[in-house]
């Protein structure tokens, strides 16, 4: 598996998926703006060229993070993992960004303490999904425990706050996950969870798909536009992930992706592993 492995990687930092280029596209037909307009040209000269010739999308190719699913050796799959990350970042190539937290120690090959980020989560179909997490927006993501009484309004609140807090520094057009309930750290990865949610799809819970268009018009309502240029588009998606919480409480986490919002899967099909996108 390990050679699919590094496929699945080349594949996510090399080419956006099919939908978040839509997107992209989509914004650009809409912009009046002209400096915004520019950004969004560039944008998708820098996707086009980066596909023909496999080359990184941008030069932070990020954290690796992985969530597995239907596998019952998690020790073995692990180490597969950090291997195939040590390949990729020699063969793609990767930008080796990790370093040691407290020494900033600099490993040279993309792993470290806890890096691979690899996630085993419930499911029976065998999947391996892997996202690419660049520090420009990793750094303005946030999460809060809200008090209880804030409801949907102090959770707005919060995600508008974020991102107008952020301005330029995460490349807009963003994509915005949002996990809300469970505990604090369950929210956060409800919210990286979200981030992979195709954009097209309208959530199938009513009141969070609700909650979803109106955070993406208020978003773009804050005018900060591609690249902080201004403009009709700053975020190009909205994504929401909720679970129960205790009635103290209500944490809430935004996970902010960059345009470059790079991901692939791979999956078991008919005997076969298959990198989808």
């Amino acid at each position: 598996m390990r050679s699919e492995l590094v496929e699945l990687i080349r594949v996510a930092v090399t080419s956006l998926p099919e939908d978040v280029e839509k997107a992209l596209h989509h914004a650009l037909d809409r912009e009046e703006n002209p400096l915004a307009k520019l950004q969004l040209e560039t944008i998708l000269k820098n996707v086009a060229y980066a596909r023909e010739h496999s080359l990184p999308l941008c030069q932070d190719t990020g954290v690796p993070i992985f969530l597995v699913r239907g596998f019952s050796n998690p020790g073995e799959v692990a180490e597969e993992i950090r291997q195939a990350v040590r390949e990729a970042t020699l063969k793609v190539p990767l930008r080796p960004s990790i370093v040691d937290a407290l020494t900033r120690r600099n490993t040279g090959d993309n792993t470290g303490e806890g890096v691979p980020v690899i996630h085993f989560l419930p499911g029976d179909e065998k999947s391996i999904t892997f996202l690419a997490k660049g520090a420009g927006s990793e750094n303005v993501s946030r999460a809060q425990m809200l008090p209880a009484r804030k409801g949907i309004a102090g959770i707005k609140r919060f995600v508008l706050e974020t991102l107008r807090s952020a301005g330029a520094k995460p490349c807009p057009p963003v994509i915005v996950g949002v996990g809300i309930g469970g505990t604090l750290e369950h929210a956060a990865m409800l919210a990286k969870e979200a981030l992979l949610a195709p954009l097209s799809e309208r959530n199938p819970r009513e009141e969070l798909a609700e909650l979803e268009e109106e955070l993406l018009e208020e978003i773009n309502a804050l005018g900060i536009g591609a690249m902080g240029m201004g403009g009709n588009t700053t975020c190009l998606a909205v994504k929401v992930l909720a679970s129960a919480c205790h009635t103290a409480s209500l944490p809430v986490a935004v996970s902010v992706q960059c345009w470059a919002h790079r991901y692939a899967r791979l999956r078991r099909v008919r005997n076969a592993w298959v990198v989808e996108q």
